[in-house]
């Protein structure tokens, strides 16, 4: 078999894996949650539907059979895509996240290249800059992959929407509107890729290939640009699968702070309601996703590592 046909396999059996584990760890993890869900079907604990209307509803969505036989028909309704009905909402779980998730999407991927940027460039001052300038980078990145988001979201909204008034506090639907989602979102993913690519830097920098460089005439910068990123963006590029699952949890929280629509925020609130299969849509959504951009990684890093085009 073609390596090429092999690595796409591999790829599709890895991500019906990551789906059926979803799948089952939010089938069994919500059940644990205090609640029966035939109330939450009609309404919630405060609905005061009678024991008629909940035992009615149980036997309808077969919540009255043995878990095993609940598990298997999920798993039959998931594989020919039936996501089912939002219990709170009322409406098809598939087609609400279609709306929802361009939204996510769109923040996390900027998100992503915008830590990208903060990361490339801290680790481009801590290079060119000298002992002081790699210190303090090292410091920044150090801090800024521990801080919180709601903490950092508090401070942006403070600064730039209290204090100077140059961004709306809520997102909008205007450019500006995604400007504080996206830089919470940003700043603690880029201080633990920028540690990554520092460090990589570094040890790239002392290579034999930088050494021949150096004696060759190349200056600081050109040698940066020429050499040195390329290799030191190679662990980033294959933790670039992590950073964005980062982003698609942070976004939970970050949405709703924003007050922005998406994956994040419709989660929270279908928790909250004991929404079982808008969970379950957000959960393997956000997994496919985040399946999707390892993928996408891998083969970034394939493409920039001259050592796998080689293999």
């Amino acid at each position: 078999m073609p390596a090429p046909v092999r690595w796409l396999v591999g790829r599709l059996v890895g991500a019906l894996v990551v789906l059926w584990a979803v799948a089952t760890l939010i089938f069994f993890a919500i059940r644990l949650v205090p609640g029966d869900p035939a109330e939450a079907i009609l309404g919630g604990p405060g609905s005061q539907a009678s024991a008629e209307a909940i035992a009615l509803v149980r036997e309808q969505y077969g919540l009255d059979d043995p878990l095993l036989l609940q598990y298997l028909a999920q798993l039959g309704r998931l594989a020919v895509g039936d996501l089912g009905t939002s219990y709170s909402l009322r409406t098809d779980v598939a087609g609400l996240l279609l709306d929802q998730l361009p939204g996510t999407l769109l923040l996390a991927v900027l998100s992503l290249v915008v830590a990208w940027l903060l990361a490339l460039g801290t680790a481009w001052w801590a290079t060119l800059g000298g002992r002081v300038a790699g210190a303090v980078s090292s410091s920044l990145e150090i801090v800024a992959s521990a801080v919180p988001h709601f903490w950092l979201a508090g401070v942006l909204v403070l600064v730039f929407s209290t204090q100077l008034g140059w961004l709306p506090p809520v997102s909008t639907g205007t450019p500006l509107g995604i400007v504080l989602p996206v830089v919470t979102l940003a700043i603690p993913v880029a201080g633990f890729l920028g540690q990554v690519t520092r460090d990589s830097l570094l040890d790239a920098s002392t290579a034999p290939f930088a050494l021949t460089a150096r004696a060759r005439g190349e200056s600081r910068s050109g040698l940066f640009r020429r050499h040195l990123l390329r290799h030191a963006a190679l662990p980033g590029l294959a933790l670039s699968g992590w950073a964005f699952g980062s982003l698609l949890s942070g976004a939970v929280v970050v949405e709703s702070i924003f007050a922005r629509p998406g994956l994040g925020r419709t989660l929270l609130q279908a928790v909250t309601l004991r929404d079982i299969p808008l969970v379950t849509g957000v959960a393997l959504t956000s997994a496919l996703a985040y399946v999707v951009v390892v993928a996408l990684g891998d083969l970034a890093e394939r493409a920039v590592d001259p050592r796998e085009r080689a293999a």
